[in-house]
């Protein structure tokens, strides 16, 4: 028996807002030097090569926030956490570019 999709959410910078500063894990899915170059407060740099470490040690209860560069390969990673079991992952529609636009 197949286990069902637990869907991701899609949501705007507002609601990113409101869902980090309730406690969520932000993780920021750019390159390194992206990265270092500004990122939102408190962010993790999510990867292919660190993604087993914390799907094994994040409680799938955790609510998790994704972002990339413009919203599309957030998705991706938003969609990973949720077929392993997050019940409560989001994906930043704009991305991380958004959110900077919107916070000068």
């Amino acid at each position: 028996m197949t286990r069902p999709r637990i869907p991701f959410r899609r949501i705007d910078c507002e609601e990113f807002d409101a869902c980090r500063n309730d406690g969520a894990t932000v993780f920021d899915t750019r390159d390194a030097a992206a990265f270092a170059a500004g990122h939102v407060e408190g962010a993790t740099r999510l990867t292919q090569a660190n993604i087993s470490e914390i799907l094994a040690g994040l409680p799938r209860t955790t609510p998790v926030l994704i972002y990339c560069y413009r919203g599309n390969a957030s998705r991706e990673y938003a969609q990973i956490l949720s077929d392993f079991g997050f019940n409560d992952v989001s994906s930043l529609d704009g991305g991380y570019e958004a959110w900077r636009q919107r916070r000068r």
